[in-house]
Order: C-alpha cells, then structure tokens, then sequence
C-alpha cells in the first residue's frame, strides 16, 4: 500500500489469500451467494442480500473491523435496516456487538441490509452516479466458522451503460436478457482480497508482457501513451527481477484526477490505486506491483491468517512496507523511468524525513511496525511521538543491499535475498519468522553476520551510519539548511468533511491569534480551504498574513496571524567524485539492478 508523496505515510494491506476465481462459470460449490444491488447510485447505499445454505438453529454474521488500512475502522457502523428470513417468514435477528448479529433459523437464511459508503480513495468504498468502487470486506457479512466455504457474488443489472471488472471476472454475463456481473471465489478471504470497479471506465491490456495485465481507468487528467508505456516498464523490471509472475491475470483499477483519492492498495492479483493526475503513477505503481511478492506471497508468520476482529501486530511492516518502498524507487531508476539524480533525490528525501523526526532517536524500525495502529491518532503522527516505518524500512532497504554487495564483491545484493525469500518461503506457501528470518537470508546470501546490523539499526534505534555505509558505494551525504514558512497548526479532514484543527503549536503566532484545537475552518484567506494545505504553503513565504474564519462553540470567530519559520536541515546524496574503483562499481550495480554474477535489465 501506498501514498502518492514519496515522504507521506502509508498505510498497509488487505487479506493475504492467494485470490483464484472461476469466471462465469455454473458452479455449484459456492455455498454463501451475495448479491449487491446499486439502485439509485447517487443515495450512496450498496443494497446487500447474503444467502446462507444449511443453518442449524442459529447462525452468527459479522462486518471485519479493519481492512486495507491499520486501523480499527469499524464498517458494522455503515449498516443500517438489517432483517433475515428463513423461507417466507422472518427470522428472530439480534445484534450481538458491533459488528456482530445472530439470525435464529434452519435451512437457508436470507439477510437483506444496507451500507452506505462515499468514500474516494483505495482504502475505501464508493457509490455515487458516476461509479461504483467496492472493497468486499467493507460491505460484506461474512460467517466465522465458514469462511473457507466457497462464494459466488452477483451484481445484477447495474446503471444503464456501467460495466464491471474486478480479479474474479471480466466483465458482465449476460443472463436471461438482463446484465449481471457475476464472480466466484473459494473463500471469503480470497473474496475479500479482489475490489471491484461498476462504472464507466476505459480498459486496456499491456502489449508487450506476459501474462495478462489489464488496465482498467475510471477518470481524468491522463495520457494513455503515458500511463501505459511507465506501467510496461515497471511490470517488465519487477517480472524479471523476481523470475516470473505469480499470477495467471493481473489488474491495475485506477482512479485518476480530481477527487479520485491517494495512495495504492495491494491486492493478489490486483491492485486499486487513486492519483490526481498520471505524473503520480509510476512511484505508486511500482510500489504496489512489487508487493505481488512482498506481502502478498512473501509474507511474515505474524500477519498470517488475518483477523479482522481485533488489531493483529507485527514487527516486519519495515520490511513489508518500508523495503516495498526501497524496490520501488530501485525499479523506476532501473526500468529507466527515474533519471539517477531523481533517484538521489528521493532517497536524499527519506533521509531528511528521517532525520527531521525527533522520535527516530528512539522508535526502531520493529517498534514503529507494532505502533502502525496508533496512526489514525493525530497526535501519534507528529514528529516527536513516531517515525514511518515506510520511511525507515526504505533507508535500511538501501543500506543493507550497499552492505551485502560490499561484503560479495558486488556479486550478491538485497535482490538475491528477495529471490531467495520467494524460493525458499512464497513458493512453499510458508510464511517467514519477521526479522529473524529475514536476517538469515541476508546472512545466507552474504555468507556473513548482520546480527549487529539487525540488532542496532532494525530492532534498536541507534543513529545510522549513512557515511560509512554509503561511503561503500561511492556515494556522499552533505546537508544544507533550509528556511520554510510554518502555519503553527495542523488539521484534520475527513473525506467529503470539513478541516478541523487538531493541533496548535503553544508558542506559534496561530495560538496567538487564539486558534484551538477542535476550531473548524469555514474560510481560508477569503476563499475556501485549500485541498492540500502542505502545497499552499510551499507557495508562502514567513511573515505572510493568513486569515481564517472558524466555527466554535456555535459561533463564529475571525483571526488573524503571520506565518511562522522553521529552520530544517535537508540532507543530500551526491556521488562521491574520489570513491575507489570497488565502491563505484557497487553503486552503477545498485542503479542498474546488477552484480557480477547476475545482470538484471
């Protein structure tokens, strides 16, 4: 999973079933048929019928309480007018907890209810007059002890002119006269793992790689030129350099332009991706691509089987999430996309991030992984109170492949541990020990100890030595300081919700003017709330006057400030012009995704 900025916070997966599906075909092993029902789009409520065979007395259903974000989110919240049937008469339903309902009968159950959801953005589900976005854990029951039976979804006869495409299925079938879209799945979890987009959209298979990969487009603000040629060279570059695909059919669903959502979402044989425009695409892209293996096939033992009941923790989300991040920026130098000083700048970018939180001098890299559920906490997301593990897993990531191409000689790097992980673990359908295991195959392919490595810098927070270790591939780190205007507050915004300030710097001019937490911004400088306050700022200068109007308390009040300044220190990755012939040829490896024994284009 990931946000579209290089430097934001991303937030993690969804179910980790291997999803295979059975297209249009009249089977009779699907025990749980759900149909899904789009009428009036515009109410924004998805119409759910669950059709329950074989009930013996009672039978329990529950809504997961997190999927596709760390976050204890809830979606029994979004259902509303839930009522059950056995035969033609209706059944005693009781709702258990909150996310839990008992339905008394025998037979075969039917529950109708509905959930209304409107939000953009992977990590969510939406219905509206334009589309129809459906993540199946956020609006589908699912029974506890029989979540391994077999499914069959149906979404008969969607708004004229909409189509419909999802991993499972590939378009409408066309059924006594009347569209339906229908899928089926072995379990839920492999259900659960497959989003699917109703609308209209535009559809396109990458010519050039095998096997199959589908794009499918709902929006604006694109090139087709553009999003096909960069997605071609990301799928070509990953295949290669993880021996082959995993998948018989994959599929790219993405959201671009205005109100489209940030941020990419994993999936096994899809991935559901939201940007403003296609300049975005690539780095989310090739973050999400690679994930096929990390994550979804190579995946640590503490994630795996997921329960969607409770948080589930882990310390291996640097390595998930943060070394995904490390073979994203790899794969758009390698596949020619990046230019070299793109790919300097951005890692130069991690660093800065890093550095610039007071809390990396105590949060390590597995802590910040078991902390991924304080993150729907503002106050947990500020500086001095956590670091990413996106950010941090991405500079390790770095680091350790510059460490493991020294010790070889540039004949082994992170990509043989990659490899590695996927022979000896994806492929056996075994999962790994978190860092344990990760540090013994790093130890395998480098023929060599990285205890003190794994020990200081994944589980402990002691300093990184970036000279040294960067020193090794011919590479330097400088630092300059740079001045930029601050506001003094932060703000949170739900989707489709207002701004509402969440925290106030004391000793900033806002706290001043008299601006609190929980004021909720009106106007914004006479006008409205700009979208992304992070790029209006870049565009002012300290000193600016910033006008606000808030409501609070039942009234309205109007204050007034200058921005403040911030003095921050940005750190730079140069190539070191007197490095030795050894670490140059570690760092044109390190670009080109190459090593003596191996070359990888």
């Amino acid at each position: 999973m990931t946000f579209v900025s290089a430097r934001s916070r991303l937030l993690i997966l969804a179910s980790f079933g291997v999803f295979s599906s059975l297209a249009f075909s009249a089977s009779t092993r699907a025990t749980i048929r759900y149909e899904i029902r789009l009428d009036h789009p515009e109410r924004h409520l998805f119409h759910v019928t669950m059709t329950i065979p074989d009930v013996a007395g009672e039978v329990i259903v529950r809504m997961p309480a997190w999927n596709a974000l760390y976050q204890i989110r809830d979606f029994g919240g979004h259902v509303q007018q839930v009522e059950a049937f056995c035969g033609p008469q209706k059944a005693f339903t009781e709702k258990v907890d909150k996310q839990t309902w008992r339905i008394k009968g025998s037979g075969t159950i039917k529950i109708f209810y509905a959930t209304y959801w409107d939000e953009a953005g992977p990590f969510a589900s939406q219905l509206n007059s334009e589309h129809a976005f459906i993540n199946p854990a956020m609006i589908l029951l699912y029974v506890p002890e029989r979540r391994s039976e077999n499914i069959k979804l149906s979404i008969p006869n969607p708004p004229e002119n909409w189509r419909a495409v999802s991993a499972c299925s590939r378009g409408f079938e066309v059924m006594e006269r009347a569209q339906e879209f229908i899928c089926e799945a072995p379990n839920y979890d492999a259900l659960a793992d497959g989003p699917i987009e109703v609308g209209k959209f535009e559809e396109f298979r990458l010519s050039g790689v095998m096997p199959e990969i589908w794009v499918v487009i709902h929006g604006d603000n694109w090139s087709k030129k553009h999003v096909e040629e960069d997605l071609r060279r990301i799928c070509k570059y990953e295949l290669k350099l993880m021996d082959g695909a995993p998948f018989e059919r994959y599929t790219f669903i993405l959201h671009i332009g205005k109100g489209a959502g940030g941020g990419g979402m994993e999936h096994a044989d899809s991935t559901a991706i939201g940007v403003y425009s296609d300049e975005y695409l690539p780095g989310v892209a090739a973050h999400e691509f690679f994930h096929l293996w990390n994550v979804k096939r190579i995946r640590p033992a503490s994630l795996d089987p997921v329960d969607d009941t409770k948080e589930q923790y882990t310390r291996a989300l640097w390595f998930v999430e943060g070394v995904t991040n490390t073979y994203g920026s790899y794969t758009l130098v390698r596949s020619g996309i990046w230019s070299k000083e793109q790919f300097y700048a951005d890692l130069g970018e991690q660093i800065t991030e890093l550095e610039g939180r007071p809390a990396n001098r105590w949060q390590g890299a597995e802590q910040s992984s078991l902390d991924a559920w304080l993150e729907k906490y503002p106050l947990y997301n500020q500086p001095e109170h956590s670091v990413s593990y996106y950010t941090k897993g991405q500079v390790l990531g770095d680091l350790l492949d510059i460490l493991i191409r020294d010790r070889t000689g540039n004949e082994k790097s992170l990509d043989d541990v990659m490899r590695s992980l996927n022979a000896n673990f994806a492929r056996h359908g075994k999962t790994y020990r978190d860092s344990l295991d990760l540090r013994l195959t790093a130890e395998s392919v480098a023929s060599g100890s990285f205890e003190e490595f794994f020990t200081k810098y994944v589980a402990g927070a002691e300093p990184f030595p970036y000279q040294q270790i960067l020193g090794l591939a011919g590479l330097a780190l400088r630092t300059v300081e740079h001045r930029r205007p601050a506001l003094g507050f932060f703000v949170e915004h739900e989707p489709n919700g207002p701004f509402a300030v969440s925290m106030v710097d004391s000793e900033g001019p806002a706290a001043q003017a008299g601006l609190r937490a929980g004021d909720v911004i009106l106007n914004w400088n006479g006008g409205e709330v700009p979208k992304r306050i992070d790029r209006w700022l870049q565009e002012q200068k300290a000193g600016d006057s910033l006008k606000l109007r808030v409501h609070r308390e039942d009234k309205e009040i109007t204050l007034e400030f200058r921005l403040g300044e911030i003095k921050e220190i940005l750190y730079q990755v140069i190539e070191d012009s007197h490095a030795g012939e050894k670490a140059r040829h570690i760092r044109e490896g390190t670009l080109r995704g190459e090593t003596s024994a191996v070359a990888v284009r």
